[in-house]
């Protein structure tokens, strides 16, 4: 099990695209270069959102969206200090402060500029017990960009509100078989919509296909809503990545939580923002036998676009389609390519077994 040398190059451009939330025009230009040749139109909500769209013969055809969302967790810059040394700004980053300390990273300027820097570390004998016992405040940590004025900062072309992403190269471990990188969280999601799109070329579907990346989910499926609601869909799936929890250090790795690497689909029941459709669960563990797929139980306090999908409109049929990675919202994110691969084969599966007739069956199923 490897990954080909087209998709290696592929899963490189994605996962390593900067794109903090608010911020993912450059991911979105990825997208956009593998998406066009693969469908008919691509469009845009006015926040930022991509969609491939395949459109269907079928007379008034139902509308299907399948949306993945292209932001990552990351900072801004807060302050340029005197020294040449910069502060990260208070806004949330969804990073836990333990796992920043001496990471590299990448300030991208408001020109589109990629400038390399480092977290610095303070040295343990300069710290109180206090400091030393926690993890140091976000606030605390100092960016070290390689300079010693805040003019040769400025000359960088680094400003406040500038964004930072934390460096994570895409690594294959174990000859391929699991994959290392930032930001799977959710380039996973990404990745997938233009496997699906590529799948599906020269595929009549009986209804018009709505396929792409939302923004600013990190921050609140922002994007989501906004995409929803231009796209009025009548079925909706929606790609995500989700927090493994298989790492106690026993052989086994069984773990003490849901979700697993190497056992499959996320059968994904419920979660802070959504109660899934009992009906689109059974379907979506029907479709994984009938692909001979592992699928597992899965359920988190988290959320996804699918809080905010279902509720747009009149309400939408809605099914979360995701894999889980090990420590997400870091820059050390791994994911089971077995697992990958079996889900875009799923998520295929269901695209072409879809129907205005089976939507209708999902929607009886909830009266």
């Amino acid at each position: 099990m490897k990954l080909s040398l087209s998709r290696r190059e592929m899963f490189i451009k994605v996962t390593q695209a900067h794109g903090v939330s608010g911020y993912e025009s450059e991911i979105s230009k990825v997208l956009k270069s593998y998406y066009e040749g693969y469908c008919d139109e691509i469009i845009y909500d006015n926040l930022g959102s991509i969609y491939a769209v395949k459109k269907s013969k079928t007379k008034n055809p139902v509308r299907v969206m399948v949306a993945a969302h292209m932001d990552e967790v990351g900072f801004r810059v807060g302050k340029i200090n005197g020294d040449g040394t910069l502060k990260f700004s208070n806004v949330p980053s969804g990073i836990w402060e333990q796992v920043v300390m001496t990471s590299r990273l990448t300030i991208k300027t408001q020109t589109g500029e990629h400038i390399p820097g480092v977290v610095n570390a303070i040295a343990p004998h300069r710290l109180t017990p206090e400091l030393r016992a926690k993890p140091l405040p976000v606030n605390m940590m100092i960016v070290d960009v390689g300079c010693s004025s805040a003019d040769e900062v400025k000359k960088l072309g680094i400003n406040i509100g500038d964004t930072v992403v934390l460096d994570g190269e895409f690594v294959e471990l174990n000859g391929g078989k699991r994959l290392l990188s930032k930001a799977f969280d959710n380039r996973y999601g990404c990745l997938m919509t233009i496997e699906a799109l590529k799948a599906l070329k020269g595929v009549e579907l009986p209804y018009d296909l709505y396929i792409g990346a939302d923004v600013q989910e990190e921050v609140g499926c922002r994007g989501a809503q906004t995409a929803a609601n231009m796209i009025k869909p009548d079925f909706a799936i929606v790609l995500d990545c989700s927090p493994a929890m298989d790492t106690s250090g026993d052989a086994s790795g069984s773990g003490d939580g849901l979700g697993h690497l190497g056992q499959g689909v996320l059968n994904r029941f419920g979660d802070g923002s959504f109660i899934a459709f009992p009906q689109l669960l059974a379907w979506q563990r029907e479709m994984c036998d009938k692909c001979n797929v592992p699928y597992q139980y899965f359920s988190s306090t988290g959320g996804t676009d699918a809080g905010l999908i279902h509720k747009s409109n009149a309400g939408v049929l809605t099914l979360t389609h995701c894999i889980c990675a090990r420590n997400i919202h870091t820059s050390g994110s791994i994911i089971d390519l077995g697992d990958y691969d079996g889900a875009q084969k799923v998520l295929v599966a269901m695209l072409r077994a879809l129907s205005a007739k089976q939507i209708e069956q999902f929607k009886e199923s909830s009266r």
